[in-house]
């Protein structure tokens, strides 16, 4: 038989006050946190989809850290850019609207000042970062884009800068004898008009003649040559057609005439064939030394800045200018290399890549030394970096020759890489960016409502049931603390009950 006290009755109060308790201890950490449960554990069959769920949150949460990145990277790279493409139209702007031709106390024009101004800040500009990442150095991020403005004109130290490759260039295309490494020649009634074998001066891209009676004949090397059969008429004209070192062509038009006294782009006819040849000879000359010392220097010009901004290594004259017979490349002990990022084989957009999302990546590097930025700097800089001198009778020609190929050179060639290409290819990586942050963000969305379905509670309804239990507890902790003033005397006392 077995009695029931007022022990017992104490005993089991206490166990169920510990597991209200208990309860209350769960549900308050419960409203505290939003979550049902702490680990894992605590989730039940729950457990592996949670984390699942977790794990593909966590990696939406990292592409979208990634998006904001890429996104603010690509938002200052096209600002950079329209800048870039506004500095290029501003010196065109300057040099179409300049006015009468005048030479500071530096040799230069007021176009020619402003350019470096604009050049300033296109070098400062390639500089950019975003963060500690310089965007236009490719891969190599950690390091700047491009050299300082005063090395790439006028050299550091024993490394040559584009002042100095430009002067070579001109030597080299001017050659010996004054005629941009051509030889007007021939005997009797034949002209010849020879170029030779180096890659400098003047090229002979061929003859167009309707002189009377006259001959043309080609041979190697390459030589033009015109026999004058007989004399030609009044008006009777020919034509050479030549390439300039920086690929632009130039012609060579000389008319016939019966007068004694030849104007600008004529020669006499003279008694015989052979009279009328030295005249063609002696006018063809002129008319290359001309051209000589204005339009070459300024296809020279071009020609160097190409070649230092447009290569990797730059090129530059090897040997003594004049007698120069090839260009080699520069070494970082003897030339400024402009461009100081990463220049490997790599495309440029393919220099830096994010996974901006799980199935969604994107290219969106940079090199300063890309086509249309290096043309741009180019054509800037050769502008900025000739000088003239105020008692050179064809300075102002000159001068005008290589303004003229520098506004054409911005306005942009056909078939060459522009800045508004480089925007266009950064525009389709925003969209990427911007679509993949959309999806992302619906992504996070949805996984966090699953996980909310699993792992969330209603914490008004958590809030009800703290409050009954709390009840309850405060009603047992009195009936507990009751019982426990009972004796087993007063128990068995008449009196007590």
């Amino acid at each position: 038989m077995s009695i029931t006290g007022p022990g017992s009755i104490t005993a089991a109060n206490i166990m169920a006050v510990n597991n209200m308790n208990d309860q209350l201890n769960t549900l308050s950490e419960q409203l505290s946190t939003g979550q049902a449960a702490q680990t894992y554990s605590g989730l039940g069959s729950q457990a592996g989809v949670t984390l699942a769920l977790n794990s593909q949150l966590s990696a939406i949460n990292g592409y979208s850290n990634t998006t904001t990145t890429v996104g603010t990277t690509l938002s200052v790279a096209q600002s950079v850019l329209d800048q870039l493409d506004s500095s290029g139209s501003t010196v065109e702007q300057t040099i179409n609207q300049q006015g009468a031709f005048s030479l500071n106390n530096n040799g230069q024009t007021t176009t020619q000042t402003a350019a470096q101004s604009q050049l300033q800040q296109i070098l400062s500009l390639l500089n950019t970062q975003v963060g500690d990442n310089y965007i236009f150095s490719g891969s190599a991020v950690n390091q700047p884009s491009v050299a300082s403005t005063d090395a790439i004109l006028n050299g550091n130290g024993a490394q040559a800068g584009l002042t100095q490759v430009i002067s070579e260039r001109q030597q080299a295309d001017l050659g010996v004898g004054g005629l941009g490494r051509l030889t007007v020649g021939g005997a009797g009634s034949n002209v010849t008009l020879t170029q030779d074998a180096s890659p400098f001066g003047f090229k002979l891209a061929g003859v167009n003649s309707n002189l009377t009676g006259a001959t043309v004949t080609s041979s190697s090397p390459p030589t033009i040559s015109l026999n004058l059969g007989s004399n030609p008429n009044d008006g009777d004209t020919v034509q050479f057609s030549l390439t300039l070192p920086d690929g632009s062509s130039q012609t060579i038009a000389l008319q016939a005439t019966s007068a004694s006294l030849p104007g600008a782009g004529q020669f006499s006819i003279g008694a015989t064939p052979a009279a009328t040849a030295a005249n063609l000879q002696s006018a063809l000359t002129g008319v290359i030394t001309s051209l000589a010392q204005t339009a070459l220097p300024a296809a020279s010009t071009i020609a160097a800045a190409n070649d230092f901004f447009g290569s990797n290594p730059p090129l530059r004259v090897n040997g003594p200018p004049a007698t120069a017979t090839g260009l080699v490349a520069g070494t970082a002990a003897n030339t400024v290399f402009w461009y100081t990022g990463e220049s490997g084989s790599t495309p440029a957009r393919q220099t830096a890549t994010a996974q901006v999302g799980p199935s969604t990546s994107i290219s969106y590097g940079m090199r300063a030394s890309e086509q249309a930025i290096s043309t741009l700097v180019a054509n800037v800089a050769a502008l900025a970096a000739t000088t003239y001198s105020a008692s050179d009778p064809n300075a102002q020609a000159s001068y005008q020759a290589l303004s003229q190929k520098v506004a054409a050179n911005l306005d942009g060639q056909p078939g060459t890489q522009s800045i508004d290409d480089i925007e266009a290819d950064l525009a389709s990586a925003q969209t990427t960016v911007s679509n993949a942050t959309a999806l992302n963000s619906q992504t996070q969305t949805t996984l966090q409502d699953m996980l909310q379905n699993i792992d969330g509670v209603n914490q008004n309804q958590i809030g009800e049931q703290i409050l009954t239990l709390q009840n309850s507890l405060s009603a047992s902790l009195a009936v507990t603390a009751r019982m426990a003033q009972f004796s087993l005397v007063n128990y068995l006392s008449p009196t007590s009950g």
